[in-house]
């Protein structure tokens, strides 16, 4: 029996660290084992084969653009009469 509480504390950390250690290579193992999960995202290395069509056609990117110059004249519109915002109310 040891004679202080040293040797006791050291061996029961070790038996704690060496069972932690097992225990993850038994997880890992496990995971390398099973098919491989699907991704929220693609890989970097993943690149898509070519679309077999654009993603918006020539009349969509262009109605697009229509609609974002008319927003944005909206706004400069709102700006230049002074339009503010309204006051928030005091309690």
């Amino acid at each position: 029996m040891p004679k202080n509480g040293k040797t006791s504390s050291f061996a029961a950390a070790a038996l704690l660290l060496s069972s932690l250690w097992l225990g993850m290579c038994a997880d890992a193992r496990a995971e390398a084992t099973t098919a491989p999960k699907q991704r929220a995202y693609p890989q970097v290395e993943d690149v898509p084969a070519k679309p077999d069509k654009p993603a918006m056609t020539a009349d969509e990117q262009a109605k697009l653009k229509k609609d974002l110059i008319d927003a944005r004249d909206r706004q400069t519109s709102k700006a230049k009469q002074g339009a503010t915002r309204p006051k928030p109310i005091k309690p």
